[in-house]
């Protein structure tokens, strides 16, 4: 009887899971001001935590990361240390002596304090959805924090089809085995390895949601997520040579449900009208061919969060 009760209790919470609504709160506005205006509106203050700004730092050569000018004024108000992860290919961010210097020559180390998590070491951090990946492999300066601002550009990516705050929590987060780790499915944890054994499309999908979740799980409810819709290539701030912007700065949108919020940013793209310097098509086709969504629905069938959303548009408050 009581394994009969437990199955319906957990039956009964996957269905209020599918069916209820996140709120994605939106400002077209991009800005200093208006990303503290969205934080404030999640309603998760930082206040008295020690908080992590996960970025992009963006590689050398790539000018769309988000800037250091943009996000310093919610960096400050939530007294936050910007936090990243080595990368696990070959570029100006692979080490941690050509890491800081990319972080430097883009002046993240001039507004704020910067930690490359994963400079002392790694560390795994449990995963709920083990199919792929058993565990997730972080940076040791993780237990640093108690809070974590996921930051994200939105973006086209070459291998996820977008990039957002599932792949910010979980490639992001990742250290650089970490990161060949989830690029594998589970086979190899060696960035040496990873080419060799990049896993199977929806495999690598999947075990991007799993350590997103996994993220998530770590901080419980203190996180949040924000994506900010502007210098849309097609292509992630992870190439030194992305492909031309070929759509209009959008907004920035903010949830406590990245599920929701990732959802709510591709909707955005896909229901588009183009215009005359305003073409969805290309990060349409890229999100398409990558099967780029399925992260989006893994995390969610895994419980990460709501497939269903409302949008809060605070430019009418």
């Amino acid at each position: 009887m009581t394994r009969f009760l437990t199955i319906l209790v957990a039956t009964a919470l996957t269905a209020v899971m599918a069916t209820a609504q996140s709120k994605v709160y939106m400002t077209r506005d991009i800005s200093p001001e208006a990303l503290v205006k969205v934080y404030k509106a999640l309603g998760r203050p930082a206040d008295g935590h020690r908080v992590a700004v996960k970025i992009s730092t963006g590689e050398a050569g790539n000018p769309n990361y988000l800037k250091p000018s943009l996000i310093s004024q919610l960096v400050d108000t939530v007294r936050g240390t910007i936090v990243e992860c080595n990368t696990a290919y070959q570029g100006k961010r692979n080490t941690v002596e050509a890491h800081w210097q990319t972080i430097h020559e883009h002046g993240f180390d001039s507004i704020a304090p910067v930690d490359l998590m994963d400079e002392e070491g790694q560390m795994m951090i449990p995963v709920r959805d083990r199919r792929h990946i058993k565990y997730d492999i972080v940076g040791n300066h993780l237990p640093r924090y108690d809070y974590m601002v996921n930051l994200a550009h939105f973006k086209g990516h070459a291998m996820g089809g977008y990039g957002g705050v599932l792949k910010n929590a979980s490639i992001g987060v990742a250290s650089a085995d970490g990161k060949a780790y989830i690029h594998t499915a589970g086979k190899t944890d060696k960035t040496a390895e990873m080419w060799q054994n990049i896993a199977e499309q929806d495999l690598f999908l999947e075990s991007m949601a799993a350590a997103a979740q996994a993220v998530d799980d770590y901080f419980g409810d203190n996180i949040i997520y924000i994506n900010v819709m502007n210098n849309m290539s097609v292509d992630c701030d992870c190439d030194a040579h992305p492909s031309d912007v070929l759509l209009k700065d959008y907004g920035i949108l903010a949830s406590t449900d990245p599920v929701a919020l990732d959802k709510a940013c591709v909707d955005i793209i896909f229901n588009m009208h183009p215009t005359d310097g305003n073409d969805n098509a290309p990060l349409i086709d890229r999100i398409n061919s990558r099967h780029g969504t399925h992260t989006i629905d893994h995390a969610a069938a895994i419980g990460l969060g709501s497939l269903n959303y409302e949008i809060i548009d605070l430019d009418k408050e």
